[in-house]
């Protein structure tokens, strides 16, 4: 496993001794979940389970047989998506990172706090697009590094055979295809540097609530984290508890 090495070579050598450490068990552990999941049996089985006792307005795990989950490639973004969950700056009732985003229409620079509005929550989406209450609160799409390029962990599944990003525009013009799929909502798109996505820990995709410049809902790493439910119930709690003065950081 090179990459794992790559990751903890001289530089920063002590922090990152750390991070894999820490992180080795669970990888290891998605591994061999990876490689139980290449057996069709297991796979539907474990897919059936998950359907059945998930909320239905919850996006489910849609796997075609002909993907193989267990490769280096996919290997290689469980680590990635691990590591970028540890090391984020972004934490359930603390400061929101205020990264820099690009905007689609323009491709002007902006930050993510510059979309919250005085006290309004602000939904922030990295992932699909999911309208939810609009009338108590805004939302944006963050368009993040591609989870399964077609160079890379590629999927059957994806609407879009989409190559890994070298350049802003590349990034773009990827975001433009979601736009055109859902054009009601607000998409911007993460800087080549994947600030948002460290920042926020975002990779695969995940879901977060801001307000007033602190984060009050934490999603859990998608895909099996990303969870509209959820969502929905902070926004109902939200909407019961308007009136009444308190601390917002609702735990669902």
């Amino acid at each position: 496993l090179n990459f794992l090495q790559g990751s903890c070579r001289p530089s920063g050598a002590v922090k990152n001794a750390i991070v894999c450490l820490v992180l080795l068990p669970r990888f290891l552990m998605a591994a061999v979940m990876f490689w139980l999941l290449d057996f069709l049996c297991i796979r539907k089985r474990v897919f059936f389970r998950m359907e059945q006792e998930g909320d239905a307005i919850d996006p489910p795990l849609c796997i075609s047989d002909s993907n193989r989950l267990f490769s280096v490639e996919s290997l290689k973004a469980v680590w990635h998506g691990h590591k970028l969950d540890f090391l984020k700056a972004a934490h359930l009732g603390h400061g929101a990172p205020n990264t820099e985003v690009v905007q689609l229409g323009d491709q002007r620079r902006s930050r993510i706090l510059d979309y919250a509005k005085e006290k309004r929550p602000l939904i922030l989406n990295f992932g699909s697009f999911v309208q939810q209450n609009a009338d108590i609160a805004d939302s944006i799409v963050v368009y993040i590094e591609e989870a399964h390029p077609s160079d890379g962990w590629m999927s059957t599944d994806a609407p879009y055979q989409i190559p890994k990003h070298q350049c802003l525009e590349d990034r773009l013009n990827a975001a433009q295809l979601m736009h055109l799929e859902v054009p009601g909502c607000q998409v911007v798109v993460d800087s080549m540097e994947n600030s948002s996505s460290a920042a926020y820990g975002a990779f695969f995709d995940r879901l977060y609530i801001l307000q007033e410049g602190r984060i009050v809902y934490q999603g859990d790493r998608g895909p099996e984290g990303y969870r509209i439910s959820e969502l929905r119930d902070w926004l109902s709690h939200y909407r019961q508890r308007m009136e009444k003065p308190s601390d917002l950081v609702i735990h669902v």
